[in-house]
């Protein structure tokens, strides 16, 4: 494969909500930029979500800069529709994106970052990681030991119910994500045992303008006040609630601990025999390709409400409490994008006269 040579002043990796918002940022700034990413098309990444997935914030607090979100302020977009927005969304700002563009590496070359995409070597200025919050799934080691009979799926794999077979199927983690998975399989034609298992992450009543504005705008002092408060709960479920999950027969079970004999153990010392398991324990970025000194001793991203600052250039953009309790989400990446693009057009004013042009 030919390798060719290109630049731009900067190169926003992925294409998601938080690519897209970064996008919006740096062409109403006038920057020259290019966006990549690996998916086909605009939005892939919801698409390949399962197929009954709605939103847990309501439509009203689900835009990207720019544009309202086309549907009533108090409902809960699927997947699909949160997919057609974002290409919509691309195609009205005339987004320079390049699909089908995996990044392989990244590194330091000079006074400037080098980014291996594709066919394409690009040379930039800036690098805005926008690569998602839940790129490699988190599956604890004690999957391991289960029983091998046992079918196993992580939450990015889960699609529909046919996946899954009948009987007992237990699924880990009690957050947004394991509660919509467990009313799936628990409201599905076949019948099914559906168990829950998890610590209560509690409900926030109704996600409405005041719940949402402070989560929004509390800043990093929210957000550090957040994640202390949630750390090894989850985010509090939004749009279900635990009465509707019991009114379906889902059965609430305690954390998962270990196993016995190859069966799932619980923390009250019970054991359950399953014919699946569906992990919804999260995930985690997935930064394998930057070739930077940009991580802590925990290989976490180091940076200060998404600016690396001891690698000049280097930004981040859809993070989980970037900024606020809300960074992670599409109606949250704007304000954080806003604030990165403005630190990077400051930076770049500050440096010696240079343009780099796309070819």
């Amino acid at each position: 494969m030919t390798i060719q040579s290109r630049s731009a002043g900067t190169v926003v990796v992925g294409g998601g909500q938080a690519g897209l918002a970064a996008g919006y940022h740096l062409a109403r700034r006038g920057e020259d930029f290019v966006i990549v990413d690996a998916g086909s098309t605009v939005g892939e990444s919801w698409r390949e979500r399962w197929d009954s997935l709605r939103l847990f914030t309501p439509a009203g607090f689900t835009a990207l800069p720019g544009q309202p979100f086309p549907a009533p302020s108090g409902t809960h977009p699927s997947k699909d529709d949160v997919a057609d927005y974002m290409a919509r969304y691309a195609e009205r700002f005339d987004l320079p994106i390049e699909l089908g563009t995996r990044v392989e590496g990244a590194h330091r070359e000079g006074n400037g970052l080098v980014v291996r995409a594709g066919s394409s070597r690009w040379q930039a200025h800036n690098i805005v990681i926008a690569s998602g919050a839940h790129s490699s799934p988190i599956i604890p080691s004690l999957a391991n030991s289960l029983d091998s009979g046992i079918e196993q799926w992580h939450a990015q794999d889960y699609r529909r119910p046919g996946q899954v077979p009948g009987g007992t199927v237990l699924i880990v983690g009690a957050g947004n994500s394991g509660a919509e998975i467990a009313l799936d399989l628990a409201t599905d034609t076949v019948e099914r045992e559906v168990l829950l298992a998890g610590r209560d992450v509690g409900h926030i009543p109704r996600l409405g303008p005041w719940t949402f504005q402070v989560m929004h705008r509390f800043g990093g002092i929210g957000a550090a006040l957040a994640q202390r408060g949630l750390q090894g709960r989850g985010d509090p479920l939004g749009r279900l609630t635990a009465g509707q999950l019991e009114t379906a027969g889902v059965q609430r079970r305690p954390r998962l601990v270990g196993t016995r004999q190859g069966a799932p153990m619980f923390s009250d010392g019970r054991t359950a025999t399953v014919t699946a398991v569906v992990w919804c324990t999260g995930a985690r970025p997935d930064h394998s390709w930057l070739h930077l000194d940009a991580f802590d001793s925990e290989g976490r991203l180091r940076h200060r409400h998404g600016v690396v600052e001891d690698e000049p250039g280097l930004y981040a953009v859809g993070l989980p409490y970037q900024r606020s309790a809300t960074s992670h989400l599409v109606g949250g990446v704007g304000t954080d994008a806003r604030y990165v693009v403005e630190h990077l057009v400051s930076r770049r004013r500050r440096m010696p006269s240079r343009t780099f042009r796309r070819r």
